[in-house]
């Protein structure tokens, strides 16, 4: 057995690790934390100086005992877990549980997982860093303290089995106040004048610099243009440039992956995480913008040998947040030689995306030549502009662009073609057209990362998970919002006369937005009402400020905690004790039949629809929504359509067919068998057919022979499923078999990679001659 023994958190790190340090080491994965606050029970000393109880995890058992077997045998053990707070902690938790003697323990880190930076680190080792080990710990007891206390509050006040988190709750809050912003917003309409002018066989456009406020203005301005000559007035020409944007932190990888790429933040953390486990690229959680002198010198001889002299520019780019203290380099490829990944698909792609970011931040400005042209009537009672750009050196352009999440950007500037003071410009066409002002944008998982960012809510190894767990908790969904058709004015030109044109437009469409739910929103307001504090933006804010001063060591990590606990735990009982239920109730009207009132409310299982009051001798009818549908905006007459159900469609082999809504939403039912309707596919359970209800029936027969058991959020190429000769775990394109003792339900991703680490490659079989 080696005489060394280096512990990392995964299976795919410590094989590069290994490959590094060759004889005389042995490296193993703890596979993330081995220990953590137990899951029933606080776990946590309230009375005394909040000391957590820990205990080591039913899935990490094997593993811990495992290490411990090794760690006897070693001389040294070297804990290599990530730089950041989180990682310092498992290292402490990994000589807790091991029961390591301190003279044996050596602690190393690295940004890079290169044999450069591997060599290093253990040529510089140092021991565990307790301050960032009681940031940790500070974090993982508060959010304890507020999801143990807060949940059961939600329980009784407004359905069972809810939960609160004090990162999420505040990032929920975000989301609602948004949607309310839009739905109370109210647009106004402007026109503006759009103008084709041509000279010498080309055309261009200009346009009136301001909007005009109404109809009858435009009608004006157009008839001031009608048999008049137009010519250039003025022409300016001025020298601009463009700078490249800073390398990539944390929260800019996830939102520039979102915009170029598609990817949802969970996704993107996901790649880099096997990016950087591969030394590929540099550690992906940190909120800094520099690299290192290496890095820079790495960067400018590529860019010389790849485009030339003149496109190296050296940068030195400064953190402007002062509590950036998760790692001390931008996410950067470890080698700028390396242009691919030499991986496919995703990894690829983001692989891509960091290389040319990176190597952009390191190259010369864009050149550019601007042109301002002024046009005016022969009557000077008119004035229009044309901008227009030449590229006249590409510097960083010729490798990378910054993406822009401003839906109101203006397109980019064309050319224009060559023009001097005095010149007579023909008039090709001019229109009017009526634009409506927008209502704030709903959130991309990409913009609210920016937001929470901006309002110093979280860290970068927080954001990720937060915004996977709003959406798994219902709170939130990332969904589509069908648009409703505006009619809008346009005027134009035509032979000599002002026509008029009524159009009409899709306003209010959106694709992939975070949208609150029904029980989203009302669990917002009833935390807002009664915990105002825990969701006041920059309370959240001030508590991620005293994380970075107990990681500084200039806090004692249980003195905070004891100042936060005892204020919000009264809290917690006047509002057991003092306040209303919460349901969000709405009266929408009175039931023709009965004449008992109609109300749309969150009830124990969700949203629905209420006809007749809990005090009334005949117990109340009730009918779950649809998903499409929100207590908030239902109309009567679309509530009164849900008692239509279930409805009797017809029979298959012999047994009827029902359409109705359920617990979990629109169904098809059939021999006692429950088939989800498709929303996505315009399926309605109002108008649904027999025959494509049977169809849904038979393809859910299908999916059943290879139904999926456990999907995982940090990963999706990892899947569990039920195949033809039982579970097994899918990883890309290896199957992995799962041992007959193992039930598949209880696996984690952990496991499953453990079990794929341990499975065999397949040999290739030979070919017979």
């Amino acid at each position: 057995m080696a005489s060394n023994l280096v512990i990392v958190e995964s299976p795919a790190k410590a094989k590069t690790i290994e490959n590094y340090l060759g004889k005389g080491f042995v490296v193993k994965s703890s596979f993330g934390h081995v220990r953590d606050l137990p899951k029933k029970g606080l776990a946590i000393d309230v009375e005394g100086n909040f000391e957590p109880t820990y205990e080591v995890t039913t899935d990490k058992k094997k593993v811990v005992q495992d290490l411990k077997s090794i760690a006897k045998k070693a001389s040294t053990i070297w804990l290599a877990t990530d730089e950041d707070r989180e990682g310092e902690a498992i290292s402490w938790h990994l000589v807790e549980a091991l029961k390591l003697k301190p003279d044996t323990v050596k602690r190393i880190t690295f940004n890079e997982i290169t044999k450069t930076a591997v060599t290093k680190a253990i040529e510089t080792p140092r021991s565990i860093n307790i301050d960032l080990v009681n940031a940790q710990q500070a974090r993982r007891v508060l959010d304890r303290l507020v999801g143990f206390e807060l949940s059961p509050v939600l329980w009784r006040k407004v359905k069972p089995s809810l939960s609160a988190g004090r990162v999420q709750s505040v990032t929920v809050r975000l989301i609602v106040e948004r949607e309310r912003e839009i739905k109370a917003f109210t647009p106004t309409s402007s026109f503006k004048v759009v103008a084709i002018f041509e000279t010498n066989g080309k055309q261009f456009k200009a346009e009136l610099t301001q909007k005009l406020k109404s109809e009858e203005e435009a009608q004006a301005f157009l008839g001031k243009c009608i048999g008049v000559d137009f010519r250039v007035d003025d022409l300016q020409k001025k020298p601009a440039k463009k700078t490249p944007a800073a390398p990539f932190t944390t929260s800019t990888l996830q939102q520039e992956a979102s915009r170029k790429l598609g990817f949802s933040v969970a996704r993107t953390m996901s790649v880099a995480q096997k990016l950087y486990e591969a030394g590929k690229i540099t550690y992906m959680r940190t909120d800094s913008v520099n690299l290192s002198d290496f890095a820079l010198e790495n960067a400018k001889d590529e860019i010389v040998s790849s485009y030339g002299k003149e496109f190296s520019k050296l940068r030195k780019y400064k953190t402007k947040d002062k509590g950036a203290q998760e790692a001390h380099e931008a996410i950067r490829p470890t080698d700028f030689s390396v242009h691919s990944a030499g991986a496919e698909g995703a990894e690829e792609r983001l692989y891509e995306l960091i290389w040319k970011r990176s190597i952009a931040s390191q190259m010369s400005d864009a050149e550019l030549e601007r042109t301002t042209v002024k046009i005016k009537d022969s009557n000077n009672a008119v004035e229009l502009q044309a901008v227009g750009e030449i590229l006249k050196f590409e510097g960083f352009l010729k490798v990378y662009l910054e993406g822009n999440d401003d839906e109101d950007d203006e397109e980019s500037k064309g050319m224009l073609p060559a023009l001097e003071v005095g010149q007579a410009l023909n008039l090709e066409k001019m229109r009017a057209t009526e634009r409506f002002t927008r209502p704030p944008a709903r959130y991309t998982e990409a913009s609210l990362v920016k937001k929470l960012e901006e309002l110093g809510i979280g860290r970068p190894s927080t954001y990720a998970p937060t915004i996977s767990t709003i959406q798994k908790r219902g709170y939130v969904e990332r969904g589509d919002k069908e648009g409703v058709e505006r009619k809008f004015v346009e005027l134009v030109i035509v032979e000599g006369d002002i026509k008029k044109e009524e159009r009409v437009e899709t306003a209010g469409a959106d694709r992939k937005k975070m949208m609150p739910t029904d029980i989203g929103t009302v669990v917002n307001d009833f935390l807002t009402q009664n915990f105002e504090r825990i969701l006041d933006y920059n309370f959240t804010a001030s508590v991620e400020k005293e994380f970075d001063d107990i990681a500084n060591g200039a806090m004692e990590w249980t003195k905070m905690i004891a100042k936060f606990y005892q204020p919000f735990h009264t809290s917690v009982q006047d509002t057991l004790e003092n306040s209303e239920r919460a349901t969000g109730e709405r009266l929408l009207g009175e039931d023709p039949e009965s004449g008992k009132p109609v109300y749309a409310r969150i009830g124990r299982f969700g949203p629905m629809i209420q006809i007749g009051d809990q005090e009334d001798e005949e117990k109340p009818k009730f009918a779950s929504i649809l998903k499409n549908q929100s207590i908030e905006s239902i109309t009567f007459e679309e509530a009164m359509d849900l008692f239509k159900l279930p409805r009797q469609l017809g029979e298959f082999e012999d047994k009827v067919v029902t359409a109705a809504i359920g617990r979990f939403g629109p169904y098809v039912r059939h021999n006692n068998k429950f088939v989800s309707i498709k929303k996505d596919q315009g399926d309605d359970p109002m108008t649904i057919t027999l025959e494509r209800a049977v169809q849904l029936i038979e393809e859910r027969r299908i999916a059943d022979k290879n139904k999926t058991i456990k999907t995982f959020d940090e990963d999706d190429s990892v899947q569990v499923l039920n195949g033809r000769y039982g579970p097994y775990i899918k990883m890309g394109r290896k199957n992995v078999r799962i041992p007959k003792d193992t039930d598949p339900t209880t696996l984690t991703l952990e496991m499953c990679k453990e079990l794929a680490e341990a499975q065999p490659a397949k040999t290739k079989k030979r070919k017979k001659n």
